[in-house]
């Protein structure tokens, strides 16, 4: 039992690293690949570089789009697209 004793701060350390550090991390993956599987035509987006843009072809060949901005149509690999602020770019407006 004692040998228990000494162990269990390690144990404890790679348990709040595991739940603190290790598992959003692994949720915020699925959930950014599920985003990038669900995006369609006509989706408006904005790439983690910060290009607004809205989606008109999806290529699930080499995983890739075509973006429609006001410079003309770009390609980008749908890794490229930025889960969290196209979100918000897509939020209804809140009522005042």
């Amino acid at each position: 039992m004692e040998n228990i004793g000494q162990f269990l701060p390690l144990i404890l350390i790679f348990a709040v690293a595991y739940f603190f550090m290790i598992r959003p991390q692994m949720k915020r993956q699925k959930d950014e690949k599920k985003f990038a599987s669900e995006l369609k035509k006509g989706d408006k987006i904005i790439t983690k570089s910060g290009l607004h843009g809205k989606v008109v072809e999806l290529n699930d060949k080499d995983f890739s789009c075509v973006i429609e901005t006001m410079a003309g149509r770009l390609k980008f690999d749908r890794s490229a697209i930025s889960m969290e602020m196209s979100k918000k770019l897509n939020a209804p407006a809140e009522k005042k």
